[in-house]
C-alpha cells in the first residue's frame, strides 16, 4: 500500500474522454479537485479510446480540451495517449491520489503501491447535460432482468458514448435493489409501468418466455427497445412488434451480438465483395457443455440448444443465404425430458443449403465455414466473436487472413450501434433488422412446433 507523505502541495490527478461533457463531468472534477490542492486531468485521445475499446466518442479532442479549461477546475491537463501512461504520469508529477469515478471500482487497484487511489461515488439522476443538448441528449437506458448477461452490459455500456444504465426491474425487488446497488444504477423497480416511466429505451434481458411480454410493453409506452435474442418464438409476434415500432417511430432491435461486432461485419463485407464466388452453403456450428442444472438443461419449454444458440448459428445463414428458404428440417438429441442437447437445422434454398449445429450437452468445433464457387471463408472457433478469419482457394498456398479488434465481450457493439439508430432515426441499420428477426422467429416457431410432439431422434 502507498504511504502518503506529508507534501506542500498535495497532487491530485484524474483521467477520462470528457465527451461531450455533463454535469456528471464537472462534479466529478469538482470532487476530485476536493481532495487535494492541485489538480491534474488527463484527457484521452481517440486512437487511444479506441484502443482501449471506447466507441462512439463524437467530439475531437480540443474541443474535449476547452470544456476541461472551461470549469476553471483543472490547474493543468495532460493528453493520454498509450497504455501504461497513467503509472508513468504518478512518478512523473509527483501524484498522491489517483482518482476516478466509483463505476470503475477496483479497475486501478493495481496503483495503489504508487499513490492513493480513491474511487468517487458517479452522480445520480443527471437528467441534462451542459453541452450535448446541442446534438442528441443522452439516452437513459432501463435494464430488464438480473442475470449474467445483464451484469455484463452494464459494464460494457460504459464504453459508448451517449448512453447511459439508469435503472433496473425485477418483479423480485430483493433482485433488482441487489442488482442496483451492485451495479451502481440509480434506481430500481418491481413495477414495470413505473419502471419505463423513468427511461428513454429499454435492454430487454429477462428469461426467453418474457421478451415478446416486455417488450410490446415497452414500445407501447413509446420506448426504443434493444432485446435479447430469440425477440419471440413466433412469426406473428415478430411481426406484430415490428409493425409497431414502425408506426410509433421507435428503433427495436434484436441483440444478436455477433452481428454488430466489427470482425463480423469485416466477414460480411469480404464475402458480399465477391471474392468467393457466389455462395451455396453456410456451416455455423455454437455448442457449450452447461452445467446438467441450468436453465438450458431444465426448462423444457424454453431451454435447450437450439432455442439458446440457434439464433447465433442462423446468423450468418440468413445473412448469406437469404430469409426466403424453400424448407428446413431439424434431428435432435433430446433427453428424456424433451430438452434438445444437440440439434441441426438443415435449410434448403432454390440454389444452395445451410447447416446450423448448436447444443448444450454435446460439444463440437465452433466453427464458421462459407463456401462458394471461387473459395471459402473459414472463421475459427469462437466465430461469434470473430478477430480473425481467412478467405481460402482451390490454391492452398493462397490465403488470404484478416484480422479485426474485438473488445470485452461484444456488447459494446451493439449497444452502439442501437445508439445511433435512436440519435440517427434509422429504424433498420442493415445488420440484422426486422426481416433476419421476423426469419429467425419462424425458424424457431417451427422448431418449437417439431419438439413438442417428438420422442428422441426426430426427423
Amino acid at each position: 500500500m502507498y504511504e502518503r507523505q506529508e507534501t506542500a502541495m498535495k497532487k491530485v490527478i484524474t483521467y477520462g474522454s470528457f465527451d461531450l461533457f455533463h454535469e456528471g463531468h464537472y462534479r466529478l472534477l469538482k470532487r476530485a479537485k476536493e481532495l487535494g490542492d492541485y489538480l491534474i486531468v488527463g484527457v484521452t485521445t481517440e486512437q487511444y479510446d479506441r484502443l482501449r475499446g471506447k466507441l462512439n466518442v463524437e467530439e475531437p479532442l480540443l474541443t474535449r480540451v476547452e470544456n476541461i479549461k472551461k470549469t476553471g477546475l483543472a490547474d493543468e491537463i495532460i493528453i493520454e495517449d498509450h497504455p501504461g501512461q497513467k503509472e508513468e504520469d504518478i512518478v512523473k508529477y509527483g501524484i498522491d491520489i489517483f482518482t476516478v469515478g466509483s463505476d470503475w471500482t477496483g479497475a486501478f487497484d493495481y496503483l495503489e503501491g504508487k499513490c492513493q487511489v480513491v474511487y468517487l461515488e458517479r452522480t445520480k439522476d443527471i437528467s441534462s447535460t451542459m453541452l450535448r443538448e446541442k446534438l442528441y441528449p443522452i439516452i437513459r437506458l432501463g435494464i430488464v432482468g438480473t442475470g449474467r448477461i445483464a451484469k455484463r452490459f452494464v459494464a460494457e455500456t460504459k464504453f459508448v458514448s451517449g448512453i447511459e444504465s439508469k435503472s433496473v426491474y425485477n418483479p423480485h425487488r430483493e433482485s433488482a435493489a441487489a442488482f442496483a446497488e451492485k451495479n451502481g444504477l440509480s434506481a430500481y423497480y418491481e413495477e414495470y409501468e413505473k419502471f419505463l416511466d423513468e427511461i428513454d429505451a429499454v435492454y430487454v434481458a429477462s428469461p426467453h418466455e418474457f421478451h415478446y411480454d416486455y417488450t410490446r410493453a415497452a414500445l407501447l409506452c413509446g420506448k426504443h427497445v434493444l432485446c435479447e435474442k430469440p425477440l419471440t418464438f413466433s412469426k406473428r409476434q415478430a411481426q406484430e412488434l415490428y409493425g409497431i415500432a414502425k408506426e410509433r417511430k421507435l428503433v427495436l432491435m434484436e441483440a444478436l451480438k455477433t452481428a454488430y461486432c466489427p470482425g463480423f461485419e469485416k466477414l460480411c463485407q469480404v464475402v458480399e465483395s465477391g471474392v468467393i464466388g457466389e455462395v451455396c452453403d453456410v456451416e455455423a456450428c455454437f455448442t457449450r457443455l452447461t452445467a446438467a442444472g441450468s436453465r438450458e438443461r431444465t426448462d423444457v419449454k424454453y431451454g435447450g440448444g437450439f432455442t439458446e444458440f440457434g439464433s447465433h448459428t442462423m446468423l450468418p445463414i440468413l445473412r448469406f443465404m437469404g430469409t426466403d428458404y424453400k424448407d428446413v428440417q431439424f434431428q435432435s438429441i433430446l433427453d428424456e425430458r424433451g430438452v434438445d442437447l444437440y440439434t441441426k437445422a438443415n435449410f434448403v434454398y432454390e440454389k444452395g443449403m445451410a447447416t446450423s449445429k448448436s447444443g448444450v450437452g454435446v460439444k463440437s468445433e465452433g466453427q464458421l465455414v462459407v463456401a462458394g464457387t471461387k473459395g471459402y471463408v473459414l472463421a475459427p472457433s469462437p466465430w461469434w466473436l470473430t478477430k480473425y478469419f481467412e478467405v481460402r482457394y482451390e490454391d492452398p498456398a493462397k490465403i488470404d487472413r484478416y484480422e479485426v479488434p474485438f473488445y470485452g465481450d461484444g456488447l459494446r457493439y451493439e449497444v452502439k450501434d442501437f445508439a445511433v439508430q435512436i440519435n440517427k432515426g434509422e429504424p433498420d441499420n442493415g445488420k440484422f433488422g426486422a426481416k433476419e428477426s421476423i426469419a429467425l422467429a419462424r425458424v424457431m416457431e417451427r422448431f418449437m412446433g417439431l419438439r413438442d410432439g417428438a420422442d428422441g431422434i426426430q426427423g
